[in-house]
């Protein structure tokens, strides 16, 4: 995600950059110490999308400040 903003990882924090998705479950995260995306939780593509052939899960990533 660092890399993919042109950014340095200090930036990202200084920016307050963080994961937003729909729904109680967070399925993704930022990993504070190199500012990639990561899983939070296992998920469970059976469990989430059942009778659907495609499944997609979206999210945000929501970078605060000067951006």
């Amino acid at each position: 995600v660092v890399k993919d903003l042109g950014l340095q990882l200090l930036e990202l924090s200084d920016y307050g950059g963080r994961i937003q998705s729909k729904g109680r479950t967070q399925y993704f995260a930022l990993h504070g110490k190199r500012g990639h995306l990561v899983t939070a939780e296992r998920i469970d593509r059976e469990q989430l999308c059942r009778l659907v052939e495609k499944c997609v899960l979206r999210c945000e990533l929501i970078v605060e400040g000067q951006m």
